[in-house]
C-alpha cells in the first residue's frame, strides 16, 4: 500500500509541510509554476534550499506584494515563520481599516472555488479551512461567519493550504500516518495576550490525537499545521513497517542548537496488516412470493434499495403444489429490521416475513480518483485480510465507451 508517513518531531506548520511534500516531486519547478498561476495577483510561492543541524531540506516562502508575512517583525519566539498568526481570526470585522482589510471564511471559499483545480482539491482545501474556522469560533465564542483574517495572512495561508492539498493529490498516498505531534511548551504572545502552548485553537484541532510537550520553548504546531494533519491523517502512530522510496524535509525558520527544525515525510509502501475483515451483524429478511409479476418485483427491489437496504436479491424456488416462485431476500442493519419488514409487506403481496441474524465479514472500502484521457474516473478499492481488489465505476466507463465509440476493455486500459 502506498504510504506517506509524516514525522512531526518539531511540530508542523503549513509552509513546512508543503516544503516537505514538494521535496518528494521530481518536477518541483513545474509544480510551483502551476501553483503560482493559481494564486491571486501579487502572491508568489518560492522554494529555497535550507540547512538545519547538518540536515538539508527546503523552505517555502510566500510573498504577498513582494513581502513575506511578519517580515522584519518579532515572531514571539515561535518555531516557524509566516505560518504563525496567519490563522489568527479577528472577531471584530467592523474595526478593520484600509491598511489591513479582513476576509471571512466565505471569501476564502469563493477564492478557492474560483481556482482552476480539481473538485477534490477544492473540497479538501475548504474542509481544512472549515476545521480552522470552527476551532477559532469556539475559542472566541463567535459564530464561524463572524471570524476574519488579515488580508496578508489570508493570502499566505491560502497558498499553504491549497499547495499542500494539490501535493497530496499529486503524490496520491493510499494511507497517511502521522507521528505523535510535538507541540512545544511555555507560552506565546498574541493579540489577546500571553497564551499557553499549544494555543487554544491548535489544542482544539489536536483534541483526540496524540501530542506531547517536550522541553522546547515556544509554539511548534500552528493551527494551519494542526488542521492539515487532522484532515489528511488516516492514523496517528509511530512509523509503520514500510519500504521507504523518497524522503522530504520541510524546514522552519527558527534555528535550534541541538535538533533540526523540520517536518520530515517518508513515502513508500507498507504491507497491509493481516487483520480479518470487519465483522458486523446483519439481518436477512425473506419472503416467498408466487403471485407478482417481474415488473412488480423489480419495483419492490428498487424501493427497498432506495430506502437504504444493504442488498436485495431474488432466488428461484418451488413452493407447494409445485408452483414456481421467488424468494425475496433483503439484507439490512439489525436496528432497521422492523422498518424493512414493514416495507416488504407494503411493496409485495406476501403476508409474512422471516428474519434471520447473520454475521457478515466485509472489506474496508474507499473510492479513488484515477486519470484517463477523458478525465477522472472513480475506482472502488476494497482491502482486508491481505487482499486488495479494485473495480472501476462501470457507468462512467460505459458512458465514455459510448461517447468515444470504444469497447469497455479499451477504456479500462487507458485508466492510470
Amino acid at each position: 500500500m502506498k504510504t506517506l508517513y509524516i514525522e512531526c518531531n518539531m511540530g508542523a506548520a503549513g509552509d513546512m509541510l508543503m516544503a516537505a511534500l514538494l521535496e518528494l516531486l521530481e518536477t518541483q519547478e513545474d509544480f510551483l509554476h502551476r501553483l503560482n498561476h493559481l494564486m491571486p495577483e501579487g502572491v508568489s510561492v518560492h522554494l529555497t534550499p535550507s540547512e538545519k543541524c547538518g540536515v538539508n531540506g527546503s523552505h517555502v516562502h510566500v510573498l504577498v506584494h513582494g513581502a513575506e508575512e511578519g517580515e522584519g517583525a518579532h515572531h514571539h519566539g515561535t518555531n516557524h515563520g509566516h505560518d504563525h498568526g496567519h490563522t489568527h481570526f479577528h472577531d471584530h470585522p467592523h474595526s478593520q481599516d484600509h491598511a489591513h482589510p479582513h476576509s471571512g471564511l466565505s471569501d476564502i471559499e469563493a477564492m478557492i472555488d474560483a481556482m482552476e483545480i480539481s473538485e477534490t482539491v477544492k473540497t479538501d482545501a475548504k474542509a481544512v479551512y472549515q476545521l480552522i474556522a470552527e476551532a477559532e469560533s469556539k475559542v472566541h465564542g463567535k459564530k464561524v461567519e463572524q471570524v476574519h483574517f488579515h488580508e496578508v495572512g489570508t493570502l499566505d495561508a491560502v497558498a499553504d493550504v491549497v499547495g499542500t492539498c494539490l501535493l497530496m493529490e499529486e503524490i496520491g498516498p493510499q494511507r497517511i500516518v502521522v507521528s505523535p505531534v510535538h507541540v512545544g511548551c511555555g507560552s506565546v504572545q498574541c493579540a489577546h495576550g500571553q497564551l499557553p502552548v499549544p494555543a487554544p485553537a491548535t489544542a482544539l484541532l489536536l483534541a483526540g490525537l496524540p501530542i506531547y510537550g517536550g522541553t522546547v520553548e515556544g509554539e511548534l504546531c500552528t493551527p494551519t499545521g494542526a488542521a492539515l494533519l487532522k484532515y489528511f491523517g488516516d492514523a496517528f502512530a509511530v512509523m509503520p513497517a514500510m519500504t521507504v522510496e523518497k524522503i522530504g524535509y520541510g524546514m522552519g525558520t527558527k534555528d535550534f542548537a541541538d535538533r533540526p527544525n523540520c517536518v520530515r515525510v517518508l513515502l513508500g509502501h507498507s504491507e497491509e496488516e493481516m487483520q480479518p475483515p470487519t465483522q458486523e451483524d446483519v439481518i436477512e429478511l425473506a419472503a416467498n412470493i408466487d403471485d407478482m409479476t417481474g415488473e412488480e418485483l423489480g419495483f419492490a427491489m428498487e424501493r427497498l434499495l432506495a430506502e437504504g437496504a444493504l442488498d436485495v436479491y431474488f432466488e428461484q424456488i418451488v413452493m407447494k403444489k409445485s408452483r414456481p416462485a421467488v424468494k425475496l431476500v433483503c439484507m439490512c442493519q439489525v436496528a432497521q429490521q422492523e422498518t424493512f419488514a414493514a416495507q416488504i409487506l407494503k411493496y409485495t403481496t406476501t403476508i409474512g416475513v422471516r428474519a434471520s441474524q447473520c454475521r457478515r465479514f466485509v472489506m474496508d472500502r474507499h473510492t479513488e480518483k484515477r486519470q484517463s484521457p477523458w478525465g477522472e474516473i472513480d475506482v472502488k478499492v476494497s482491502s482486508g485480510y491481505g487482499v486488495t481488489k479494485e473495480k472501476v465505476e462501470f457507468d462512467q466507463v460505459a458512458a465514455i465507451a459510448k461517447a468515444q465509440g470504444l469497447s469497455i476493455s479499451q477504456v479500462k486500459k487507458e485508466i492510470k
